[in-house]
């Protein structure tokens, strides 16, 4: 009789446990530039959903403290473009404006 161990070096059967930090360290991974939480998942041996799950529980707080050396600012900008045109033709855009209503205000002032 043959037997068969369907789990023996395939990572089937078994779970492993991780702690708080490893899991921080697979989601702080995903949240870099470029990162795709599937490649991340297969390559730390994790299912993506559970990877998504952890996520969750990072963005609530539930993954344990966040060291200060992790935490990254990111620049926050007012955008705003002032226009002067000849003949006291003010225009001032400001906050995040569309590309499409900025082409068709100018376009109008040709006419």
């Amino acid at each position: 009789m043959i037997e068969l161990d369907l789990g023996a070096g395939l990572g089937f059967g078994s779970r492993r446990r991780r702690s708080a930090a490893e899991r921080r360290r697979v989601v702080e991974e995903t949240l870099e530039a470029g990162a795709s939480v599937a490649k991340v998942a297969l390559k730390h041996g994790v299912n993506a959903n559970q990877v998504f799950q952890w996520r969750r529980l990072y963005r609530d707080g539930n993954l344990g403290a966040i060291a200060q050396s992790n935490v990254k600012l990111l620049p926050v900008s007012s955008g705003s473009i002032h226009i002067e045109l000849p003949g006291e033709i003010r225009i001032s855009l400001e906050g995040c404006v569309d590309p499409a209503i900025v082409r068709a205000v100018l376009k109008s002032l040709r006419s």
